[in-house]
């Protein structure tokens, strides 16, 4: 699966990228066909200091359905991208079965009459 990652305060090394790479492919390869693109974008607000401030915004644009996002703020990196990454997963799944659902209800002429 191809996506983006734009990080700001923090030196990505290959190891994470590449877990961040496992878990989107994890959450979101049932959807590849409806996924047009992902961006991910990983910010550290005090950088080495510490503390609850590692944040990763996950931005899912879908054909036909618009962008779904995620944003999850942990202290440790694997932490907060498996947690996006999961949440990600499930917002673009409720986001599929609403158009599901919405494509299914039929319409009678009775509903129209009155």
């Amino acid at each position: 699966m191809l996506w983006e990652l734009h990080a700001t305060g923090i030196e990505m090394d290959s190891e994470l990228k590449e877990h961040a790479d496992r878990r989107l492919s994890f959450a979101l390869s049932r959807f590849g066909s409806r996924i047009l693109k992902t961006t991910v974008y990983l910010t550290d607000n005090n950088g080495p200091k510490g503390g609850i401030d590692k944040n990763c915004l996950i931005v899912v644009r879908l054909r036909g359905l618009g962008e779904v996002v995620a944003e999850v703020v942990d202290t440790d990196w694997p932490v907060t991208i498996d947690r996006a990454t999961a949440r990600i997963g499930h917002n673009v799944g409720r986001a599929v079965e609403r158009k599901r659902e919405f494509a299914r209800e039929p319409v009678s002429a009775e509903s129209f009459l009155s």
